[in-house]
Order: structure tokens, then sequence, then C-alpha cells
């Protein structure tokens, strides 16, 4: 099958999308423009953008964390099949990635720029499609209480910036960790990881901890 090849970089559609999210939500964020690559360009942002999206971190509700009793990967039925059958997490890296091929739906190569640690992956082995908000810390944050198809609509939002491809080493790096345990290990994602977070957090009215809404503000303050 042809290579797939996109007009702009898959870290600016990425930006896009967020900004279009973030909007639907009325969430009022302000996200700077991004380079290609997944860096902010220079001279964005500043004070107001900053001023925006913590107006959203603010209407997060903060509480402790639930427990994981009951909790299972399988509660969040995920990688469902869409558009002509292929799933979401072929999707994803179709979407993110560069000179993508398939065999069929099952994406087979490709170059991804992980922005998490910008490594730059071209072995399919060593990708990864994060969710950014964890599905066990979503279980903890307030998903206990929702259905299956809640839960399953959660862990393959390709509407909210919930879903991204990052090196595998990074993924696993990160775990079920929030911002206040693992941040991105390249600063240049602080800005864009964090936005990401509230964003989705605040479409699905899952909580954050006292601590976690603390490096959630130090990382926009880096916006």
């Amino acid at each position: 099958m042809p290579a797939t090849t996109r007009p702009r970089g898959p870290r600016l559609l990425f930006v896009l999308a967020l900004t279009a999210a973030l909007g639907a939500a009325g969430a009022g964020c302000t996200v700077r423009r991004a380079h290609p690559d997944g860096g902010a360009a220079a001279g964005d942002g500043g004070a107001g953008g900053t001023t925006t999206a913590a107006r959203a971190l603010a209407e997060l509700r903060v509480a402790a964390p639930g427990t994981m009793a009951g909790y299972s990967r399988e509660r969040f039925r995920h990688w469902k099949r869409v558009g002509r059958g292929c799933d979401v997490r072929d999707s994803v890296l179709r979407r993110d990635g560069l000179s993508v091929r398939a065999d069929g739906c099952n994406v087979t190569s490709g170059r991804w720029l992980s922005t998490y640690d910008r490594r730059t992956v071209t072995r399919i082995d060593e990708v990864d499609v994060d969710h950014v908000v964890p599905l066990a810390n979503a279980w903890r944050s307030g998903a206990a209480a929702w259905t299956d198809g809640q839960r399953e609509a959660f862990a393959n939002d390709l509407t909210r910036p919930q879903l991204i491809a990052v090196s595998a080493a990074a993924n696993r790096s990160k775990g079920d960790r929030d911002p206040a345990e693992w941040t991105p290990p390249s600063r240049q994602a602080w800005c864009t990881y964090a936005v990401s977070w509230v964003a989705v957090k605040r479409h699905w009215k899952l909580t954050v901890t006292g601590a976690e809404r603390s490096a959630l503000s130090r990382l926009l303050a880096t916006c």
C-alpha cells in the first residue's frame, strides 16, 4: 500500500485538534501555535494563554483519589473498530505518523516523533498509543462510577486530546501516574501535555488531587 502523505506535520494537526476540542468543551483555554515537531513557537503564549488555561484548571473539582477496587483494563474496552473497520489504535498511528504504511487496516511501518521524550521512532514495536489521562487514573478520579459504555467511549476518545502516539519507553515510564508524579522528559512537551490533561479531565468531569492541580499549574506556567 502506498505511504500515507500529509500536507502538515502530525504534531501541528494534534495541536489544531486540541484547540478545537477545548473550544467544543467551552474551556476557553488558549494553546500556542506549535512547530510540526511539537515544540512551541517562539514568541507565542505569554500571560494571557497561561491565565485562560489556568481558568479551566480551576474548574476541575479537587478530591482525594478513589480506590482501585474493581479496576481492570477490561472495564475500559479499547481499540474499538471505527470507520472502515480499522481500530482506534491504527487510526492514531496513521494520524500521528509520517510515511505510514499499512497492510489493510494494520499499520506496519512509519515514523513517529514522540513528543514526550523527543525520540523519533521508526519501529512499529517501539511506538505505543498513550491515554494521556491513564485508564487507572480515570478510575480513581470518577470513572469507577461510570457505565461500561462510558468507559469505552473514554478509552477510545478521538475527539479530545486523549490519545497520542509516543515511544513505548516513555509510555511505560509514565504508567498510570498523574502530573504530580510524572512529567514528560522533554520540557517542550509540558505545556501541551498539561493543556491536554486539563481538557480531557474537564470534558469527562474527572477530579484532580491537590498535588495534581499544583503540578498542572506549574506545567501551564511554561506555556
